[in-house]
């Protein structure tokens, strides 16, 4: 799991953007369930949520705190 800073970074730059969790999830493809989640800490964001939230919110992984090596073991340990 992603750590705490994640999620309340998360909810704080989409309300920054005054974006609706429908909103953002609308953006991103997903479902407003599946935002909600990201944001209470109970789900972890795939590496293309991770892009696409960067993308849609502006802000750097470092910024919504993810590390770049948060998900290698998506990518089979190949990094």
């Amino acid at each position: 799991m992603l750590p705490d800073t994640f999620t309340k970074r998360l909810r704080a730059y989409r309300k920054l953007k005054n974006m609706t969790q429908y909103e953002l999830a609308s953006a991103l493809g997903v479902s407003v369930a599946i935002i909600g989640s990201l944001e209470r800490g109970t789900r972890d964001p795939s590496e293309i949520q991770i892009q696409q939230l960067t993308a849609v919110l502006q802000v750097s992984r470092l910024e919504l705190g993810v590390e770049y090596d948060t998900h290698v073991k998506e990518l089979g340990g190949l990094l």
